[in-house]
């Protein structure tokens, strides 16, 4: 699947922290359902612990994006991607140099790669990085060391590399309409997403807006 910066329009990152009523699984689906454009499986530590346990998932969930034509992409484990026929992975600052996760993925899948400064966003992006991760925009619950970031921070970021940047960081319905003028092409959004009660219906809302965004100049168009 080639990547494009439309698929980081609706970026749902998952999180168990909001499972209960609804499998993972089902969330996610509902997620696609609603326009969802790239799903994150975030699974922190989950590798280490249970290698096969996390592969299988992963097979289990690309088999349920393929079917919506979204890629998938694994967070901070480049052999779970690989094995299980993700489409790519998300590599922080303290996870893994992008440069040898570009090597080791290969140049056909999707590296994605965390980046707070314009010094770690050029790095990332000559390192081979197809898009950034930028934030914490507005807070979040799910990083407790997460540093809000400045929308002067966000379009510096933006306007320093040729790579598309997505937004992340407690993005919901209530604030998304801030990214707009920003530059960037999607927000990463998990608690916005999957800790509503109508995770379909908040999905295809969060995608209206965001395309309004777009309307507004948040991708340079």
């Amino acid at each position: 699947m080639k990547f494009c910066k439309e698929q980081l329009l609706i970026y749902a990152v998952t999180d168990r922290a909001w499972t209960g009523r609804m499998t993972l699984f089902e969330q996610v689906e509902a997620a696609l359902k609603g326009g969802a454009t790239m799903v994150q499986l975030r699974e922190k530590g989950l590798g280490e612990r249970d290698f096969d346990g996390f592969l299988e998932e992963a097979r289990r969930m690309h088999a349920l994006t393929a079917r919506y034509g979204v890629p998938l992409i694994i967070d901070d484990n480049i052999e779970i991607a690989l094995q299980s026929g993700a489409e790519g992975v998300h590599v922080g600052q303290n996870d893994m140099d992008a440069g040898e996760a570009r090597r080791l993925l290969g140049p056909e899948r999707i590296l994605g790669v965390a980046a707070k400064t314009v010094e770690q966003a050029r790095r990332a992006q000559d390192a081979g990085a197809d898009y950034l991760g930028s934030g914490a925009v507005f807070g979040t619950s799910t990083k407790a060391d997460a540093i809000p970031m400045s929308m002067e921070q966000l379009r510096e970021i933006c306007a320093s590399v040729q790579i598309p940047v997505v937004a992340i960081g407690g993005i919901c319905l209530e604030n998304i309409g801030r990214l707009a003028g920003s530059g960037v092409a999607g927000a990463a959004i998990v608690s916005g997403i999957f800790g509503a009660e109508d995770i379909e219906g908040t999905t295809r809302r969060l995608a209206e807006v965001m395309r309004g965004n777009l309307g507004e100049g948040v991708a340079g168009i």
